[in-house]
């Protein structure tokens, strides 16, 4: 069943088409197929709960179990459309883009991760800037961006991943500002889930120098296309994977240079170290190594014993969050992390 409801004002109409957005082709590929290739779907598949419809609101009434979001990974993702509709409201791409232009260079991510590497023979650290999380609730309470993200780079973090999600994990575009605006050298990451390109030129917006693009979520042809936008940006992606599978879509794309194995499994949530050790040991895995792709580790990250199997597994760098940002000394923690 459905039922119409009134509504007070009507809004807008849908965001042009990413193509419109950003002056770049994008390819084509059918809804069935796109539906194949990701794991995360990306709206209800029955269509949302309530649409507008010019004055008045279309309510779905009948009750769709597979309307219902599979996992918290889901869930967020689906609210995107909303929060992205509010952030164009406020600020349209027109504007944003002319912000883009007048924003200092970005600093080249992959080539930091790489030099650290071969400087130190350990992984180079992307360490987390991270209130909370779904899972864990408030991981710091005395949360500072900028006392966090300081002591990062004081304790020799190479790179710096910031939180921008702000309902499900308290974070905020404002950060990479703030963190840039103190004094911090580092490489800033946009740790958001991405699902259109207005997300990367607000990221590069806010002084941000790479982006999250998560395979779980972006078939193929939205991925190739988001990562011409952030090349075009002068950006680094760093392209996160779960599975075998993801990862041999990806790498087929000539694109991807920067690839991410996150260690959660998205059905279970379950962490373990030996899914990176399975997929770098697969023949996917192999084909990173051939191709010198820089594979960040990520998720149970915790001790020096994990760092090196990870390192051995052949990872060059790793991103870590809850086992630094919970410490109230980072700096110290990262010193421990490596054994320093």
């Amino acid at each position: 069943g459905f039922a119409f409801v009134c509504r007070a004002t009507t809004e807008e109409s849908e965001s042009m088409s990413a193509s419109e957005e950003t002056g770049l082709p994008k390819g084509e590929s059918s809804e069935e197929e796109e539906e194949e290739e990701v794991f995360i779907r990306r709206r209800p598949p029955h269509g949302r709960p309530r649409n507008p419809c010019g004055p008045i609101d279309f309510v779905v009434t009948d009750y769709v179990e597979e309307n219902e979001p599979r996992n918290i990974l889901e869930e967020i993702v689906w609210y995107k459309d909303t929060e992205i509709a509010a952030r164009k409201d406020a600020m349209p791409l027109t504007r944003l883009a002319a912000g883009v232009k007048k924003a200092p260079p970005p600093r080249d991510f992959l080539a930091a991760l790489k030099n650290t590497y071969k400087e130190t023979n350990q992984p180079a650290l992307i360490a987390e800037v991270k209130k909370a999380s779904p899972s864990k609730g408030v991981i710091q309470p005395n949360f500072d961006p900028v006392r966090i993200a300081k002591a990062y780079e004081a304790g020799g973090a190479t790179c710096l991943s910031v939180l921008t999600d702000e309902k499900f994990f308290q974070g905020s575009f404002s950060y990479l500002r703030e963190i840039r605006a103190a004094g911090v050298t580092c490489p800033l990451l946009c740790k958001e889930f991405v699902v259109e390109p207005y997300q990367v030129f607000l990221a590069r917006f806010y002084g941000a120098d790479a982006i999250l693009l998560i395979a779980a979520v972006l078939p193929n042809s939205d991925l190739a296309y988001l990562l011409k936008v952030v090349k075009s940006l002068g950006m680094t992606a760093l392209v996160e994977v779960h599975t075998e599978g993801e990862l041999e879509r990806v790498l087929s794309i000539p694109e991807v240079e920067l690839v991410g194995i996150n260690n959660r499994d998205l059905g279970t949530f379950e962490v373990t170290l030996e899914t990176t050790k399975r997929i770098m040991e697969s023949k996917q895995g192999q084909e990173c190594k051939d191709r010198d792709l820089v594979v960040v580790g990520e998720s149970g990250i915790f001790t020096l014993d994990d760092v090196n199997f990870t390192q051995e597994c052949g990872c060059r760098s790793i991103l870590v969050g809850e086992s630094l940002v919970k410490e109230n000394d980072p700096e110290t923690a990262i010193k421990s992390l490596f054994g320093r």
